[in-house]
């Protein structure tokens, strides 16, 4: 198996902070569903610390490609988002 000095020189810091996200939300994922699905109350509040613990660390990748400009995210229009809320709360 490579080790990682080769694995860095394969892919560069955008490719593998992407990879890494990728890998976090089906971890996440997984997670959840098997909290949802546990019917044993100790081990769903199990599955539910470590999901939690894997959405900070989805965060802490997230957060690292966005202040390296990996990942570009444009605000809301403010209009689009007055509109959601009025459809929701009328449902």
């Amino acid at each position: 198996m490579a080790d990682f000095n080769q694995c860095t020189s394969i892919l560069d810091e955008q490719e593998m902070l992407n990879d890494f996200l990728i890998s976090q939300k089906h971890i996440t994922s997984g997670y959840n569903t098997y909290a949802g699905e546990c019917v044993n109350a100790q081990l769903r509040n199990t599955f539910l610390n470590i999901l939690d613990d894997e959405h900070k660390i989805q965060a802490d990748i997230f957060g690292s490609m966005q202040a390296k400009g990996f990942y570009q995210t444009e605000p809301a229009d403010q209009q689009k988002v007055r509109q959601a809320k009025q459809k929701l709360s009328q449902a």
